[in-house]
């Protein structure tokens, strides 16, 4: 967790190589233009146009939405029909407020070296074994006092696990990524710090946790600066611009660190479109929902 590396995550290939499916959790050091979107993302509009500079597809309106429906002829005037909303939330703040959250992980390290091979240690866990404890860490409340109700959704942990790692709790990265979620040795000691935890990076129990534990804090952190306090990490309140919903920051995060996507004073920014995409995507299309 928390940094930055080339990723190969998919969704819809159930024989996917996880050896070097592999990266880490939450903030690798490649450029996202390096990243190759394998997955569309399902909630944007297959008609929507694409933006020439950034390849990202942009919303659109039908003309007869746009223009309501043609007038009745008929003596009796006829109710007008209701525009549906696009959105239920708010969109995020233009700039970002102060962080109401002053303690912040390590800043991500330098990702490793292409030829650089993972390695493994231990007893990998099963996938039932996996499966149970990434239901346990979803089920966890992690904000008792200041935030009860942020809850991390078990399709995200369960996509983010498989993007990471495949679900292989015993593979340790070339830059440090351990386990199930691929969580850094220098950000989970601050995660236990922080949340006056103790838990062990190499037990795939306590690794899922601990990327619950990340998902959470940025859940907070991103949800307060930008969203207004509000936590829901919905699919359905994201539109086809990626940085429209605390769902993709949060994803975003946890890749490339919180630094990178939050900055006060600053417009949310998601510098790793391509992995978010296929996190998203996997939230549906994952092999890994039906284990």
């Amino acid at each position: 967790m928390v940094r930055r590396t080339r990723r190969l995550g998919t969704a819809v290939l159930a024989g996917f190589l996880l050896a070097n499916a592999l990266v880490g959790c939450a903030a690798k050091g490649e450029s996202p233009q390096d990243l190759a979107a394998p997955v569309a993302v399902t909630d944007a509009p297959t008609d929507a146009p694409a933006d020439e500079a950034t390849g990202e597809p942009s919303p659109s309106v039908s003309a007869l939405e746009s223009m309501g429906a043609a007038p009745s002829l008929s003596a009796t005037p006829t109710k007008k029909p209701t525009k549906k909303p696009t959105r239920t939330a708010p969109k995020p703040l233009a700039v970002a407020k102060p962080p109401t959250e002053t303690q912040v992980p390590p800043a991500p390290p330098k990702p490793a070296p292409s030829s650089c091979k993972p390695t493994y240690k231990g007893t990998q866990a099963t996938r039932a074994e996996a499966k149970a404890a990434l239901t346990d860490a979803a089920g966890r409340t992690y904000w008792p006092t200041s935030a009860p109700d942020i809850k991390v959704p078990l399709t995200l942990l369960k996509a983010t696990a498989w993007q990471e790692s495949g679900w292989q709790s015993n593979i340790h990265a070339c830059d440090g990524g351990v386990g199930l979620m691929q969580v850094m040795p220098a950000t989970a000691t601050w995660m236990n710090q922080r949340f006056e935890k103790s838990y062990e990076i190499d037990d795939y129990r306590d690794n899922a946790y601990l990327g619950a534990t990340y998902l959470a804090w940025a859940t907070k952190y991103i949800g307060d600066m930008y969203f207004e306090a509000d936590y829901r990490l919905d699919p359905a309140l994201c539109t086809a611009e990626l940085n429209s919903c605390l769902l993709n920051a949060v994803i975003a995060s946890y890749n490339f660190g919180h630094g990178a996507v939050a900055q006060e004073g600053k417009p949310l920014a998601i510098p790793n479109p391509s992995y978010v995409r296929n996190v998203r995507a996997l939230m549906t299309e994952c092999v890994c929902l039906d284990y």
